[in-house]
């Protein structure tokens, strides 16, 4: 059994979209710093309560509480934005507001993984990784 997923941002969205479905509260998925920077990117904009990271051979596992116990989750839909096959760029001035701004985008910059808002403040502009409303 391989734990390499070919696209590792849409594993984790997509873990993250079957647990709310579900009614899970958290999930466990194998860890890199790509999927550490977008949970971290989703937690700084309030749609996921916690995370962290416990160290297991051959790799980490990334433990992700999307919401508390008994509580109901923030995000009402989430989706990958850019693909491996289709890659979506925007420049600083063209980044997309979501729902009316009640929404985010995670954006790759050359400083980071950050919200479009962050993005917007810095003048930079990058990869448009995720939608989340």
């Amino acid at each position: 059994m391989s734990l390499q997923s070919t696209d590792q941002i849409a594993d984790l969205i997509t873990r993250i979209r079957n647990a709310i479905m579900v009614g899970k509260t958290e999930i466990r998925v194998p860890t890199s710093k790509l999927k550490v920077a977008v949970t971290e990117g989703l937690k700084g904009a309030g749609y996921i309560d916690s995370y962290e990271i416990e160290e297991a051979k051959p790799r980490g596992i990334l433990h992700v509480v999307i919401c508390p116990e008994g509580g109901i989750a923030r995000i009402n839909e989430i989706t990958k934005v850019s693909k491996p096959g289709r890659r979506v760029y925007v420049g600083s001035e063209e980044i997309p507001v979501v729902k009316s701004g009640r929404g985010c985008v995670l954006i790759s910059t050359s400083k980071g993984i950050m919200t479009g808002k962050e993005a917007k403040k810095q003048h930079l502009g990058g990869e448009i990784l995720v939608k989340v409303y």
